[in-house]
């Protein structure tokens, strides 16, 4: 069964600050208030494997208005879970280093594994088990009606935590979102980030992926959503591909989110 890539979910962190008494409606420059907790859940699957099914959990907590720390962890299940998998759990922390009128930037890291326990393996096997770092930031521009904001992320990982004289794999991303406010309850979310693999001995060299979805927020404190994803890859000489061609991959992904705060 394919694995949940462990860099890009641990970057759910990133995370950025609003203003005072946040709404949280998938706003990618939202963040807790101090004293609040939010969870976001994802369901999610691909037209070209619609037996896989990927859940998505952040829960996080604002400490300050300024900082705030959080867990991630992802789950999958194959053929009716025939085959499923803890696939990442991480912990991170996410402080506001601007928060100038409009103008927001975040900066955040995080640690996780991945898998945590899969299918036909033992709890932590040390010969299937990756552990990642993640540092990153993101800075935006908010308005009561539009929002665009853009992030950075540097993630290594390796087969042991502190391995750091050893080779590891090392992960460049960046991307741009952009929030639309369309009336009280609708929203429309469009963005993409390029994922950069720095290893020439990893043979898929990076990805691109398109998102856009549309959020409902059921009140100041809930929202529903639903999106759709598209990747294109680009590749190192692997099978008929040619070396530096960029391939759009079959299948379209797509999903459903579910936030609270409280």
């Amino acid at each position: 069964m394919k694995k949940v890539l462990l860099t890009s979910l641990l970057a759910v962190f990133a995370v950025s600050g609003a203003h005072a008494a946040s709404v949280i409606n998938d706003n990618p420059l939202y963040r807790p208030d101090q004293g609040m907790f939010y969870s976001k859940t994802s369901l999610s699957s691909n037209t070209n494997e619609t037996t896989a099914v990927y859940l998505d959990e952040e829960f996080a907590y604002g400490i300050t208005d300024r900082l705030a720390i959080g867990i991630a962890m992802s789950m999958a299940e194959n053929n009716w879970f025939d085959q499923s998998q803890w696939g990442t759990l991480g912990i991170g922390i996410n402080y506001r280093l601007l928060n100038m009128n409009n103008w927001k930037a975040d900066l955040y890291g995080s640690y996780g594994v991945n898998p945590v326990w899969d299918y036909g393996k033992s709890f932590m096997d040390t010969n299937e088990t990756n552990y990642s770092w993640n540092v990153g930031m993101r800075a935006g521009y908010m308005t009561d009606t539009w929002t665009v904001a853009g992030h950075v992320d540097f993630d290594y990982v390796n087969t042991e935590s502190f391995n750091w004289g050893d080779d590891g794999w090392h992960y460049l991303s960046a991307g741009l979102d952009a929030f639309f406010t369309l009336n009280e309850n609708w929203a429309m979310l469009i963005g993409a980030e390029y994922t950069g693999i720095m290893d020439d001995r990893v043979e898929n060299a990076g990805k691109w992926e398109g998102k856009i979805g549309a959020n409902y927020n059921i009140d100041d404190n809930m929202f529903v959503g639903a999106y759709l994803t598209k990747e294109m890859v680009h590749r190192n000489a692997l099978g008929d591909v040619q070396a530096g061609a960029w391939t759009i991959l079959d299948g379209l992904g797509f999903g459903a989110k579910f936030g609270i705060q409280f």
